[in-house]
């Protein structure tokens, strides 16, 4: 039996050591049996690196550990898309007066009420408030506070929660401009990243006034103008402490503290900034204390609506502008819309008013009042009536007047029949009283305003003639459809807006120029038609001065207003227009559906309601100026063709006795030589100027200017050189002759 093959016993102290001693395990190479194995091979050691290698390794990987942060950060960076602040951007459109306060304010596309605001416009006190409660590191960080970052995760490691979020007024405002409903840890990396985009683009006080405009306050309302309009109905440049830190607070939980709904949660969220405020030392303790006992508002009052009906239509007529800037006065639209409303109330269901101020200087509207309620529909309150077609009854006589005096036909001394008369087509006009007043003058007839007379004055002016004048200056006039202008139009036979009316008015008090209404002070510039005219300066004199001393209505005082109601057919308009040299106030009361309210007379109610507004506008009332060339005198004092109205009366005997008038010498056409070619005419050259006909005083003229001395029939004139000459005469009944001859 072969045996097998043993290996050489083992070397001294080789494996002796490893396997000897009981209870040890055999060597490496040796079997269970005791036999010696073969040796296993053994691989070849390595070689240790050398000591400047390995600390090379060690740096290479430290350094890759620092430099794994920023890579990854800056590759989150990159990734994310551009600030986008185009919705941020977006504001309520904000109507505002003259001197920038709010009229009205209209909410967003999505129904949002968003208000523009700056840290300018902001009680101070709000300001270190939300500061001190927010963010106090505001000023210094960059947009991230790396001590408040440092407590919330130690918080967060400590307690196994968040307990503070450690987010800066930059970082919230990242998370209103970009908003997300996710609550993780790259939500967070994200707010910081475009927190510090934000302080880089805008700045501290831009990121101040994205925050103050878009923080939420519950349900549409965001933006602290829009919360403080809310919830305590005024500005927020000045607010109260115990205001200042409600409307801190309620950003944290907008719908939670809520206080129109949960006001105990937002007195409690209220006392926590004012206890922080005093503690940081922005309020004293006795100042918190004091806020403290101060009422939650439980409430959501409305947004401002003055103007309505003047906001919407500059809104729509610029759409894309996110504030427009009217030239109404808001302090007196707010009492005129007051004014309004209590006069209507007062009146009786279904009454409405407008009212409507033009600065006479500049045209500017300071005040438009369409109806008493906006929001009335039982007066149809969204009806604006300062632009309605309406009849203005009397209202309009005064510009008949005007033609008049502008066209030589009469003074306001000129006597006027007022007496029972039918003019032509059966028209037999009476007055309001259906009483007479016999033979008075223009200026009564127009102070009492009487019918008869301005008919008549109408009739030799001619209706074509003064509707002309009307609309050259500016107004629509609507006639009843294909009818030619008749003498109903005297009375308030046409229609016309209230605006017209006040704009009409306007020009009495500026020399007859009827001002272009202006309505925006920053709208786009435009090229502003020229003043139309609708009379001439002395005839607006004439008009404006016998106005102020018609009779004012009970417990006015007279002589202090020009002033001229009007009182439409049945009774569906009652309109008073007055003026001085400032401003002019147009007044309308009726119904918008143009039925009947009996009793509606335009003295009677609309007339008060004037000179109360203009007790409203403030100041002394000023006269309009005289001009130089206006005739101040009596009736007598007139020149005779003046001293009545009516050209088929003779003015005198022997005007009912004379002849024709015409000129006798010279005659038409003529060629005279009086030796003006000369070089040294004579001084003694004249020309005879004879005449027969006519009714004596006679007024001679050359070329418009009248000759001195010329009152009889036989005058004469000295020409100041050759040339043609044209030579007029007039007699005392307003009968005229003409020639024209040439001079040599």
């Amino acid at each position: 039996m072969e045996t097998g093959r043993l290996n050489p016993p083992p070397s001294a102290g080789e494996g002796a050591c490893e396997a000897g001693g009981p209870g040890q395990r055999p060597a490496r190479g040796d079997d269970l049996s005791g036999n010696v194995a073969a040796p296993l091979p053994v691989a070849p050691r390595p070689p240790f690196p050398a000591e400047g290698e390995g600390r090379l390794a060690i740096v290479a990987g430290f350094l890759l550990l620092l430099l794994l942060p920023p890579l990854a950060l800056w590759r989150f960076v990159d990734a994310l898309p551009p600030l986008d602040l185009t919705q941020a951007e977006l504001r309520s459109t904000v109507v505002l007066d003259r001197e920038g306060r709010l009229l009205r304010p209209f909410a967003t596309a999505d129904g949002r009420w968003r208000l523009p605001v700056t840290g300018s416009q902001v009680d101070p006190r709000f300001l270190a408030m939300l500061t001190a409660y927010e963010d106090r590191r505001f000023a210094t960080h960059p947009g991230i506070d790396p001590a408040a970052t440092l407590r919330a995760a130690w918080q967060w490691l400590t307690a196994g929660r968040i307990v503070s979020g450690g987010s800066t007024l930059s970082m919230q405002v990242a998370r209103l401009v970009e908003p997300r409903a996710e609550r993780s840890l790259a939500a967070k990396l994200r707010q910081m990243v475009r927190a510090v985009q934000l302080e880089r683009r805008l700045g501290k006080d831009g990121v101040r006034d994205l925050y103050l405009a878009l923080a939420p306050y519950g349900g549409p309302v965001e933006g602290l103008r829009a919360a403080s309009l809310a919830y305590f109905g005024r500005e927020p440049a000045r607010l109260s402490f115990a205001e200042s830190a409600l409307l801190v607070a309620l950003p944290q939980a907008p719908e939670a503290r809520r206080p129109d709904r949960f006001p105990h949660a937002a007195r409690r969220a209220r006392d926590r900034v004012l206890d922080i405020a005093a503690r940081q030392g922005v309020i004293t303790p006795a100042e918190a204390e004091a806020a403290r006992a101060e009422p939650v508002p439980t409430l959501r009052k409305p947004f401002p609506m003055l103007a309505a009906h003047a906001a919407e239509a500059a809104r729509a007529a610029d759409p894309a502008a996110q504030m427009v800037r009217l030239t109404l006065d808001g302090r007196l639209q707010a009492s005129l819309e007051t004014l309004a409303a209590e006069r209507a109330a007062a009146l009786g269901p279904g009454i409405s008013a407008a009212i409507l101020a033009i600065d006479n200087r500049t045209g500017a509207v300071l005040a438009q009042v369409g109806s008493p309620g906006y929001l009335d529909a039982s007066r149809a309150g969204a009806i604006d009536m300062t632009g309605a077609i309406r009849s203005p009854g009397s209202a309009l006589k005064p510009f008949i007047y005007a033609l008049a005096f502008e066209t030589g036909l009469a003074h306001p001394e000129t006597q006027l029949d007022d007496r029972p008369v039918r003019f032509a087509g059966a028209y037999a006009p009476e007055n309001f009283d259906l009483g007479y007043q016999g033979t008075v003058t223009a200026r009564r007839a127009l102070q009492l305003s009487l019918n008869v007379p301005a008919v008549d004055l109408l009739e030799a002016v001619g209706p074509a003639r003064f509707i002309a004048r009307l609309r050259a200056g500016g107004a629509r006039v609507d006639l009843p459809r294909d009818t030619a202008p008749g003498l109903p139009v005297a009375l308030g036979g046409l229609g016309i807006t209230l605006t017209d009316l006040a704009r009409l008015f306007s020009g009495l008090a500026r020399q007859g120029l009827v001002p272009n209404v202006v309505r925006r002070l920053d709208g786009p510039p435009a090229e502003a038609p020229p003043e139309a005219r609708i009379t001439e300066a002395v005839a607006a004199w004439y008009v404006a001065d016998t106005l102020r001393g018609a009779p004012p209505p009970e417990n006015a005082l007279a002589g202090r207003i020009a002033y001229k109601t009007g009182t439409s057919y049945g009774y569906r308009d009652a309109l008073a227009v007055g003026f001085d040299r400032r401003v002019t106030i147009a007044v309308w009361v009726g119904r918008p559906d143009g039925n009947a309210v009996p009793g509606l007379v335009g003295r009677v109610v609309a007339a008060p309601i004037l000179f109360d507004a203009f007790a409203r506008f403030g100041g002394e009332p000023d006269p309009v100026p005289m001009p130089r060339d206006a005739l101040v005198t009596t009736t007598a004092g007139l020149p005779p063709p003046l001293r009545h109205i009516r050209r088929d009366i003779p003015k005198t005997l022997s005007a009912a006795l004379g002849g024709a008038l015409k000129i006798a010498y010279p005659p038409d056409g003529a060629r005279i030589d009086l030796g003006l070619s000369e070089p040294e005419p004579a001084p003694s050259a004249s020309l005879a100027l004879k005449a027969f006909g006519g009714v004596p005083p006679l007024t001679w003229m050359v070329d418009g200017l009248p000759v001195a001395g010329g009152a009889r029939r036989q005058s004469a004139w000295a020409p100041e050189g050759a040339g043609f000459a044209r030579i007029s005469v007039m007699d005392a009944t307003g009968a005229s002759d003409s020639v024209v001859v040439r001079l040599e």
